[in-house]
């Protein structure tokens, strides 16, 4: 039995700390984290194992030291309460206070922690469709796990475009502190600590790239010997297994080192599989190693139960937020080919590709075309680039084929074609660009150069299109050489992360992005930005979702306006190839429209494998009206339950609805249990409690503004040591911070900090006052303290009963894991000599007028002396009910929990067996001597496993027998209470 709890009080060498977390240790005892309470120690934090305390005394309940509140209003009392209350949540799977993140609430933010709360760990992959706030969602869920003291320690892993983003997103809107390694961030800590000092445990919550990650083998070593409770990978398709690699990846290594280094997993994105059953089996391996047993061959039924996966598209939630969903407009714009532009249609198609030295027809000469086609479909200036890469190679050979020979020649001859088309200063030959341009500068498109509210982002897949682009809007458009600016993959990830923040402030003269697909992964730039370019069509279905959901996503506020851009020539193959494009363009609307997920109709579910998909329909010579029946007849075979299983989890078919569990009947906002608060507001909350605090001498300074309810206040010395886990661009300079509880006034201050001059930091200089803040976390710890040790305020209320006397207690009934599972707060309240009953805190503090300004203090006043003296001597009576009740509350709760826990080891039996019956059949051919090594090698592993598993279960949901109870506070109505003691 674990004779502490977390938010106990113990003694440890003559110091009194608060007990944060427990945590088994290795040899056999527990790890304790603690906050110092008492004045030598406080604000300290330390770890103390058990084994090598001498003593950890937990102050008994019953002995607790009742001491008047001399405070006016009794405000030390009610923030003692208060902050008391905020920081014990148990863990039930209930939404406390995500919810008030700085956003426009919609029920369905919500189902994703709903779902990971119910379950043992919350370990989920949250798949929303792009643009519906899978970073928020993420928002919603970290903050409720900090809430139950499962949040300390945070990675985030995510693509190096995204560090910034992400980073501002949950310390603006959740207050939650990532501090960001990136190239220079990590350097900068490297700097900062000793040499063989592990950089991941320096700062409690970071984010890093996962290509930073990878990149560098001795950060392995680090992850192995660091542990976090939340691990979030952002994209996590890029780290899963690919259908036909033999073996995995290095970001899948990566992945599933992380996986096995914290409690909580989060797997975000938004193409969460690429078509393969053993894709997916990867990442449900990654939240949940016993959940499948056969990689290969397996159904949703393996893991639905689990609750491992959620996934929306936008016309599963558009009856929540139709008013901030616009339906976007789509424009295609056609341009007859050009003379010279017909020249090199047909200069390419006589171009006798080789291999190996000799030209063979056939498919493989006709992806080859099709590879230098694509280039070309997207600018002059990017198939001539590779056409020069070409003939350099094969001129570069020592001794070259005839038939290399002929392919130079070729190539020479449609190197000639293509030059004018891309050398020429006015591109008057290049078709697509001239109807750009006319449709750029035309009244009905509307564009507003010159408005910085009216911003434009046009996609390219290669970069010498975008180059091209760049030397040629600029001219054309008559702009600044800061107004245009071009974002690719090469860049470094401060310099990308530095244009996405130019793109989204007012006052940057940018007006126009030039993007390659690397922008089109989770990047917010609709901002001041509705209208998107197509300037060549993807070959993919899905970065044709990716990169529209750049503008078409949740908080767009104009009507989103996508254009394409299509050639039409008399070239027969070409005009042919160039409808298929156009048919993916058709099949996107239509998917946009009306199916969900446009990958059906593909069926690959990953781009680079859809583009492999649309050329060889190009190479086999398939007809535009044969494409598009194919992609009809995948997608019907879809819709009708009758294709891949994927497919019916992910939105296919009505399979889909019982292949998400969703939370209880009713709306996601019914699962909300925000405790009552006895202030007002988290202003009052603040103010008082900076009041209280500098009575008597100053802690620091402050001023509030109540209309604004805002606070402002110079951080103290302990309070500046707190803050070095922030951000540094979250950081005061001045140790001056500004805090507003107003969620509308924060919203628009983060808006109006992206919108900052470049000189200027971008992040918001007001933050949020919330639970969350380290501030406000920072008072509560400080008025927790007021009263000393092992001691409880006394407070009279001329509301209660004559004579009557009460006691606020809370229980806690944690689990192996020293979590707490069950939070009571009761009071046992008695008039006269009676028994003590016991009452739910929220009806007895509105019974009493528990609230802040609720009640006026009387001071010390004749009788009080005997009335402190009569509710000591009633304490022992008041705790042993308290104990009494929360020994019958902890019999139900546990029998309960083993009820769960039992079906739990059950399943888990039946999953092992599972996996051990497929290993032989895997084995079944092997060479005898072979077999049995390899079969006992992995059974044991696969019994590791499973073991670790069924030990966490077990200790999650296995509760200590005793509860943990203490005294928070005694409210009497004196005008009997002394009476009675003196009798």
């Amino acid at each position: 039995m674990l004779p502490f709890a977390p938010g106990s009080r113990v003694v440890i060498r003559d110091e009194e700390w608060l007990v944060r977390r427990i945590d088994p240790a290795t040899d056999g005892g527990w790890l304790l984290t603690c906050d110092g309470i008492s004045e030598l120690v406080r604000s300290q934090s330390a770890l103390f194992l058990t084994t090598l305390e001498d003593e950890i005394a937990v102050l008994d309940p019953e002995k607790t030291e009742l001491v008047p509140d001399d405070t006016p209003a009794y405000n030390a009392s009610i923030l003692y309460l208060e902050s008391l209350r905020r920081r014990n949540v148990a863990n039930d799977d209930k939404v406390h206070l995500g919810h008030r993140g700085v956003m426009n609430l919609v029920p369905y933010q919500l189902d994703p922690a709903l779902q990971a709360l119910r379950q043992p760990r919350s370990r989920i992959l949250i798949a929303d469709s792009v643009g519906l706030g899978k970073t928020l969602e993420a928002g919603v869920l970290a903050t409720e796990l900090i809430q139950r003291g499962r949040g300390k320690r945070i990675l985030v892993v995510t693509q190096k475009a995204m560090l910034t983003q992400f980073q501002k997103e949950w310390w603006s809107r959740f207050s939650i502190p990532l501090v960001r390694l990136d190239s220079v961030g990590l350097a900068r800590v490297r700097n900062r600590i000793p040499a063989n000092h592990n950089p991941f445990n320096y700062f409690d919550r970071s984010i890093i790239s996962i290509d930073t990650l990878k990149s560098n083998l001795e950060y392995r070593n680090y992850l192995e010997n660091a542990w976090w409770d939340i691990i979030v990978i952002d994209e996590c398709h890029n780290v899963a297994a690919r259908a036909g690699e033999s073996g995995l990846s290095r970001r899948a290594r990566l992945a599933k080192l992380l996986a096995t280094r914290s409690d909580t997993l989060m797997l975000l994105s938004a193409t969460p599989h690429d078509g393969s059953a053993r894709s997916f089996a990867s990442l449900m391996s990654l939240l949940d190693p016993t959940a499948i047993s056969d990689p290969d061959d397996y159904t949703p039924d393996d893991f639905r139960s689990k609750g491992l996966v959620i996934r929306r598209f936008k016309k599963d939630i558009r009856d929540q937020v139709s008013a901030d969903f616009q339906e976007r407009v789509t424009n295609c714009l056609r341009a007859p080919a050009s003379a010279q532009e017909e020249a090199a249609y047909r200069a390419l198609l006589e171009i006798p590709f080789t291999q190996g030295g000799q030209h063979k027809a056939g498919k493989q000469q006709e992806l080859q075309r099709i590879a230098m086609q694509k280039a070309l479909f997207s600018s002059p200036a990017a198939a001539l680039e590779s056409t020069k890469k070409r003939i350099a190679l094969l001129q570069g050979k020592a001794s070259p084929t005839a038939e290399e020979a002929s392919e130079v020649e070729a190539l020479r001859y449609f190197e000639e074609t293509l030059t004018p088309l891309a050398t020429d200063p006015a591109a008057s030959q290049f078709s697509k660009y001239q109807r750009l341009k006319q449709h750029l500068q035309s009244a009905d498109f509307g564009w507003e150069v010159k408005s910085a509210e009216d911003r434009l982002v046009i996609f390219s897949e290669r970069i010498e299109t975008l180059r091209w682009l760049r030397e040629h809007l600029t001219a054309d458009l008559k702009l600044k050489p800061n107004q245009l600016e071009v974002l690719h993959g090469q860049m470094a990830d401060t310099e990308q992360q530095e244009l996405v923040e130019r793109f989204g402030r007012l006052d940057d003269p940018l007006r126009i992005l030039l993007c390659s697909d690397v922008a089109s992964e989770g990047l917010n730039l609709h901002y001041f930005c509705h209208r998107l370019v197509h300037f060549d069509l993807p070959w993919s279905l899905m970065v044709f979702q990716q990169r529209n959901g750049r503008v078409d996503r949740y908080g767009q506020k104009h009507q989103p306006h996508i254009v394409y851009l299509f050639t039409e020539t008399v070239t027969e193959k070409i005009k042919g190839d160039l409808r298929i494009l156009e048919i993916l363009e058709k099949k996107d609307e239509q998917a946009n429209f009306n199916l969900g997920d446009p990958s059906a109709f593909l069926n690959v579910f990953d781009p680079d494998k859809e583009a492999e998909k649309v050329a060889d329909f190009m190479a086999e010579g398939l007809s535009p009206e044969a494409v598009e029946a194919t992609m009809d007849e995948a997608a019907a075979s879809e819709s009708d339950n009758g294709g891949d299983w994927l497919m019916t989890l992910f939105g296919g078919g009505s399979a889909s609805e019982d292949a998400t569990p969703a939370p209880a009947a009713g709306s996601s906002l019914d699962h909300i249990a925000e405790p009552a608060s006895l202030f007002a507001s988290d202003f009052h909350y603040a103010k008082t409690a900076l009041t209280l605090l500098n009575q008597g001498q100053t802690l620091c300074q402050w001023n509030a503004e109540e209309a604004e309810r805002l606070i402002a206040l110079t951080a103290p010395l302990d309070l500046q040591d707190r803050l070095r886990q922030l951000p540094r661009e979250a950081q005061a300079d001045n140790d001056h911070y500004a805090l507003c509880a107003d969620p509308k006034r924060m919203a628009d201050a983060i808006e109006t900090a992206r919108q900052a001059r470049a000189e200027q930091d971008t992040w918001p200089k007001l933050h949020y006052l919330w639970p969350q803040h380290p501030i406000v976390e920072w008072l509560g710890d400080r008025v927790l303290t007021h009263f000393g040790r092992h001691r409880a305020p006394l407070l009279q209320s001329h509301k209660l009963a004559p004579g009557e006397q009460a006691f606020i207690l809370m229980s806690l009934i944690p689990n192996r894991k020293g979590q707490p599972m069950l939070v009571e707060w009761q009071v046992a309240s008695r008039v006269g000599q009676g028994a003590f009953g016991l009452e739910a805190f929220d009806a007895f503090i509105a019974r009493a007028g528990l609230k802040a300004g609720g009640l006026p203090n009387r001071g010390h006043t004749p009788e009080l002396a005997a009335t402190t003296q009569a509710m000591q001597s009633a304490l022992p009576g008041a705790v042993r009910a308290m104990h009494a009740y929360m020994l019958k509350q902890q019999a139900a709760f546990a029998a309960e929990l083993a009820k769960r826990l039992e079906g739990t080891l059950a399943d888990l039996q039946r999953l092992q067996g599972r996996q051990i019956e497929q290993l032989s059949l895997d084995l079944e051919k092997q060479l005898e001597t072979v077999k049995r090594g390899r079969f006992e090698q992995r059974s044991r592993d696969i019994h590791r496993v499973f073991d670790d598993y069924r030990r966490w279960v077990e200790d999650t949901l296995t509760t200590e027998p005793q509860p943990w109870i203490q005294v928070l506070a005694a409210v009497c109505n004196p005008s009997a209470t002394a009476a009675v003691a003196g009798a």
